[in-house]
């Protein structure tokens, strides 16, 4: 079987990677040009977002055809070049799989607008109730209602996201069978890794009601037990009959007993899933339109909780703290101005550590912190402009509503790659398609010459690829109750027992000092040290151990 515990998978979002041909949008043919940047960081495989055709209302989410490459990001010769150029370095390729929801620009879409029947199947088409009223009160991701009106017909059709991403009929098995088509499709191009958008809202119901309010909405169309049939079919008729594949599902307001399911080996769905809890806890009230500082309690009781019960049930965690749809991690959960560099390791540390399989999000591994924008026109993205208009309607004045955009905003990860400190961060000789800002501090080229970030990164991923405690060993939690220290303890089990193999991880969450009393079974112990962001070298434990501001610190017992 498989191992996924000594995977780390690289995030790449090809539009702000690199630009080859400077029309200010990264492409395919600039990856390649990166290749030996991507071969110092040693990671596995590469997630890539959508590069498919797309009218790019939803920064190509809104996929118009799964089988061709959008010429603003090359052709498919460059795609098969950039399989081949991976493949030299030993890294796999993993496609985004945008099957929820199509373009209203897809040619199934616009066959249904022609009053196709066939694929007026392939959609939720509804007609209004009695009253005129829209099918539902369902509200779309984006804001608004989340029904549209089905060209000059009566109907309206669905979209949980944008109105140009309609949503696909799953419970029609040829939706079904179109979605495996397209997995195989490129599983013949050598590609090995799918990531599933938003896969678990798949499961909506073929009678359609309205909710009592936002939460129990989410029930309505999320982790619905037909989700695990369609996964279980999907895996057969397609990536299953590859023993190598790698898949992910992005699993949206889920539960553990459901990713246990989605991920357990023998359930033959995914691989692993990704989940967002722990990203919502500076979400003041649940609302992700908020600043508030972020409730550590809560985010170290998600991460034991998961951890344990994922570990008990035999499920896989995908480990992560960025993505092109979060603003940055160090801005969030660490201190971006004065303790950038140990924040950014200490960060590292936490995640990489526990069980599960570690992503990196392209520029993480440099440190690179969330823009300085001064204006709303800096911003491109749907959900960032939707919002910015709605908290105005709500009353927020445009500064406190901009203040909001700054905090949570998905560009703030999306911004260009910076690979030197020139004005468009050595990214595109031309103006890039968003505004890059804080090269002139934070950039490959300075990293890699005289930073450390990049350096602890390629430890942290080599430690995962040699140590079983780490790629394989189990998860206990320490110290649950202290107010700024995450820990817990990776073990192996022999015969049912636990061994003495053991490894440490303390992680200081804050830029002040504190002191952790150790439990007597640890003291006094000899250790190996395997990583420090103190350069710490401890050999042995004693009674208490001092932790400085974001340090972090992982042993060994011999």
């Amino acid at each position: 079987m498989l191992n996924l515990g000594n995977k780390v998978i690289y995030q790449i979002y090809p539009k702000s990677f690199y630009d080859s041909n400077n029309d200010g949008i990264g492409d395919l043919r600039g990856i390649i040009n990166k290749i030996d940047y991507i071969s110092k960081l040693n990671v596995d495989m590469i997630w890539f977002n959508p590069f498919f055709v797309s009218p790019q209302n939803d920064n190509g989410y809104d996929i118009a055809d799964y089988y061709n490459i959008d010429p603003k990001f090359g052709t498919m010769a460059d795609f098969e070049d950039l399989v081949v150029a991976l493949k030299k370095i030993n890294v796999g390729v993993m496609l985004d799989m945008v099957l929820n929801h199509c373009s209203t620009e897809h040619e199934w879409f616009q066959k249904a607008l022609a009053g196709n029947q066939k694929y007026q199947k392939y959609f939720y088409l509804r007609p209004a109730k009695k009253d005129g009223s829209l099918p539902t009160n369902w509200q779309s991701k984006f804001g608004g209602p989340a029904w549209e009106k089905f060209g000059k017909t009566d109907l309206y059709y669905l979209h949980l996201y944008d109105k140009t991403q309609a949503d696909l009929d799953w419970h029609n098995p040829d939706v079904r069978k179109e979605a495996a088509s397209v997995v195989n499709f490129w599983r013949s191009k050598g590609v090995q890794g799918f990531r599933f958008d938003v896969i678990n809202v798949t499961g909506k119901n073929e009678q359609l009601v309205d909710s009592e309010d936002p939460i129990q909405e989410k029930s309505l169309y999320t982790d619905t037990p037909v989700v695990h049939e369609y996964l279980k079919e999907l895996n057969q008729s397609s990536f299953g009959k590859d023993p190598e594949s790698i898949t992910v599902g992005e699993m949206s307001s889920t539960s553990i007993s459901n990713c246990i399911e989605y991920s357990h080996p023998e359930q033959n769905e995914l691989s692993m899933v990704f989940t967002f809890h722990h990203l919502k806890v500076d979400y003041q009230n649940g609302e992700k339109w908020s600043k508030t500082p972020f409730d550590f309690k809560k985010l170290k009781h998600l991460f034991i909780e998961w951890q344990t019960q994922m570990d008990h049930g035999g499920g896989w965690n995908a480990l992560f703290w960025n993505n092109h749809d979060q603003p940055w991690a160090l801005n969030r959960f660490g201190d971006p101005v004065h303790y950038r560099v140990k924040s950014a390791e200490m960060l590292a540390t936490a995640i990489h550590l526990m069980r599960g399989t570690p992503y990196i999000y392209m520029g993480e591994e440099i440190g690179m912190t969330d823009p300085n924008y001064q204006s709303i026109h800096d911003y491109v993205d749907i959900e960032s402009l939707n919002a910015y208009r709605k908290l105005l309607a709500k009353g927020l004045s445009s500064e406190d509503a901009f203040e909001l955009i700054q905090t949570k905003s998905r560009d703030n990860s999306r911004v260009p790659m910076h690979w030197d400190n020139s004005l468009n961060a050595g990214f595109s000789q031309n103006k890039p398609w968003l505004r890059p800002t804080g090269q002139d501090v934070i950039n490959v080229k300075d990293e890699l010459e005289h930073g450390e970030i990049f350096n602890y990164y390629q430890k942290l991923i080599s430690m995962r690829k040699t140590e079983k405690l780490i790629s394989a060993g189990h998860f206990k939690s320490l110290f649950e109750n202290d107010p700024q220290v995450f820990a817990y303890e990776r073990y192996l089990k022999n015969n049912g027992q636990e061994n003495q193999d053991q490894i440490l991880v303390l992680t200081n969450f804050y830029g002040k000092k504190t002191t952790v009393d150790l439990p007597r079974a640890y003291q006094d112990k000899a250790v190996k040290t395997l990583i420090s962001n103190y350069n710490l070298d401890a050999t042995k434990l004693a009674k208490k151990i001092e932790l400085r501001p974001y340090e972090a610190l992982a042993v060994k017992f011999k």
